[in-house]
């Protein structure tokens, strides 16, 4: 009985370190998808022309644009900037 009870907690613990890991991946995820997520629509895009034979200059150059964007928007974000802006009420 001692055994099974002993057995049962560390199962238990188990499932909830796995459900913790899974979690935190999961907003990780979502965070590049977010700042990432247009460029690879776009580049997906470009690639799903050209594999039909038809030109995908104008997706090429959307993902470079979008790529850009999410560049200039991660190197903006930092913690000394988000916490200037906190006092700002933005």
């Amino acid at each position: 009985m001692r055994v099974t009870r002993s057995k049962a907690r560390q199962t238990g613990q188990a499932m909830t370190e796995y459900i913790i890991v899974v979690a935190l991946v999961a907003v990780a995820a979502i965070a590049v998808y977010q700042t990432f997520g247009q460029v690879v629509r776009s580049q997906t895009a470009a690639m799903a022309k050209e594999l039909a034979g038809e030109d995908g200059t104008a997706e090429s150059q959307m993902a470079q644009t979008a790529a850009q964007a999410a560049a200039a928007q991660t190197a903006a974000k930092t913690l000394k900037s988000f916490t200037g802006n906190a006092g700002t009420g933005q």
